[in-house]
């Protein structure tokens, strides 16, 4: 017997009983699916079996670890189907792209055709396998067997990954006789996929699958049309300079030509800024530049880009910062837990912003003001602007594409631009990269660099600084004149060097310790990039350091 606590409580279970089993007899003091356990600090699947005394807890579909979870295995159901449905090799051949809101787009290669009569037959198989609780099972394979797996399967994107892995053996995940590659972790069986839903999109499918906020209701897909297009065409770039999974990059790291691969990628964001600003004076009347974008999109670096690009044009660009707009630190807002909330518009003084702006229109002088963060107040230093003929502001803030924010300026003296790392490179075909996870890196490496903050720290306020995005800048993206994609192909590969130290330091007692090792997980499938192969204008300078703006 295996004395196995949880909580407060203390429970005799048999050698060999599975966590799913444990999990069952407390799934009732959860208020959501279980989907993991944590045994003695380490993950583990539920189909995984105690076989010692142990402390166990769970992770829910609530829980970021165990949400993931749910949509890695509701993946490989899709995909599972796809097999089932059109064949191995429609299977195989299928890249699961990126999210677009609530929804995963799958591009089905092969004579499959991408419309509802497809996608009912889709999500009638998942139906007929969930209904079934069709097993998964977890085998490890030598690292040499698993590549010869795969070069049978002629899935050659797995082969190429597993090529640049230091461990021994892969884990390989089967399910009813058709076996994928996932890193992370698989729920037992296609049961507990209860919630989701296939439609025809474009050239492929939307895998609709519900939120961590509410794990048992799929909502309607939100078809955000410009940002679909935006990351198609860098997956199209990707396709174009042949580097489309990190296996692909590795090759180009060790061929010794990313000297060039990083000035070709460069030369192609600046021609995009370029593209933007020539239609920013095209339209004649422009006089405010709102940007807007997530955390680490590397919007003043871009914004900075694309002044230059302005000025080439016989423009003078003048940057503002929405921040400078703060009201003092006594009048923001708080959240639900007390904190201060500065990613809600009303930590802004909206109307003063728009006192400002308008008096600019109008050709006044104008004293703008600077917020001092150590004091909490808005100062005035003497920043005078008057516009000129051929002036133009460039107001970057998360607030930018709100109506709210600028509601008293003309729409026709406004330009919106929507910016984000959409990363578009995936670890294999059925391995996407979240571009969540791009921007945390990014973020991570540069307050370390440029506030001493920890990794840990990083960690715990991430989840704080996306629900802002989903409050604040995600609902306005589709509103922007122009969509911007600041991820470079290799950038993951430049930050590893930097991040994993700082992952590392995350001890293991840590609630930030999971997310910790699955980025580092995440992160050993890179070779690394020095950074000194960047250029000193580029976009990731931001982040790793060395740029030549003031960023």
């Amino acid at each position: 017997m295996a004395i196995v606590r949880i909580g407060d409580e203390r429970r005799e279970y048999a050698q060999g009983t599975t966590y799913e089993t444990i999990a069952a007899d407390f799934q009732e003091k959860y208020d959501s699916m279980i989907a993991v356990a944590v045994s003695d600090g380490r993950i583990r699947e539920l189909f995984k079996k105690v076989t010692k005394d142990c402390r166990v807890s769970f992770f829910t579909l609530r829980d970021d670890v165990g949400y993931k979870t749910y949509v890695r295995t509701a993946t490989m159901l899709f995909l599972k189907a796809v097999n089932d449905v059109f064949g191995r090799e429609a299977a195989q051949n299928s890249c699961v792209e990126f999210a677009v809101g609530h929804g995963t787009y799958v591009n089905v290669h092969g004579n499959v055709p991408a419309d509802r009569e497809s996608a009912e037959r889709l999500k009638g198989r998942m139906r007929e396998l969930v209904d079934a609780k069709a097993i998964f099972r977890k085998r490890s394979y030598p690292l040499e067997d698993a590549m010869e797996l795969f070069h049978q399967r002629k899935m050659t994107d797995k082969e190429r990954l597993f090529h640049y892995r230091m461990s021994s053996a892969v884990n390989i995940y089967e399910i009813d006789g058709y076996c994928d590659y996932y890193y992370g972790y698989m729920l037992p069986n296609a049961g507990y996929v209860q919630w989701f839903d296939v439609i025809p999109y474009e050239d492929g499918f939307m895998l609709l699958l519900p939120t961590k906020k509410d794990p048992t209701k799929v909502e309607p897909f939100d078809d955000r049309r410009k940002l679909f297009e935006t990351m198609e065409t860098s997956e199209a770039w990707g396709r174009t300079v042949g580097i489309e999974t990190v296996g692909d990059l590795n090759d180009q790291i060790c061929s010794g030509s990313m000297s060039e691969l990083i000035l070709i990628q460069e030369a192609e964001q600046e021609r995009k800024i370029g593209e933007i600003a020539k239609e920013i004076v095209s339209r004649g009347n422009v006089k405010f530049v709102m940007i807007a974008g997530p955390s680490s999109s590397g919007k003043t670096s871009f914004s900075h880009r694309l002044s230059i690009q302005l000025r080439t044009l016989g423009k003078s660009p003048h940057p503002i910062a929405l921040d400078d707009y703060f009201v003092d630190r006594e009048l923001t807002p708080r959240d639900e837990n007390g904190d201060y909330n500065f990613e809600c518009l009303e930590a802004l003084d909206v109307k003063k912003f728009n006192e400002d702006m308008i008096k600019l229109l109008a050709g006044e002088r104008v004293e703008l003001p600077t917020f001092n963060f150590k004091i909490g107040k808005r100062e005035y230093r003497g920043n005078y602007k008057q516009l000129k003929a051929d002036d133009i502001l460039v107001i970057e803030g998360i607030h930018g594409l709100n109506e709210k924010m600028s509601y008293a300026l003309p729409e026709e003296s406004k330009f919106k631009i929507y910016i984000s790392a959409l990363t578009t490179l995936n670890i294999d075909g059925h391995n996407r990269i979240p571009t969540t996870d791009g921007r945390l890196l990014r973020r991570m490496v540069r307050d370390a660099r440029t506030r001493g903050s920890s990794a840990r720290r990083t960690i715990e306020m991430w989840p704080s600084v996306r629900r802002g995005e989903e409050d604040y800048i995600f609902p306005f993206q589709e509103r922007a004149d122009a969509m911007f994609n600041s991820a470079l192909i290799y950038e993951l590969a430049v930050l590893k060097p930097f991040a994993e130290p700082l992952l590392f330091q995350i001890p293991k007692d840590a609630p930030e310790y999971y997310e910790a090792k699955r980025l580092l997980k995440f992160l050993s499938y890179f070779l690394s990039v020095p950074s000194e192969s960047l250029p000193n204008n580029s976009l990731c300078r931001e982040f790793v350091g060395g740029s030549c703006f003031n960023v």
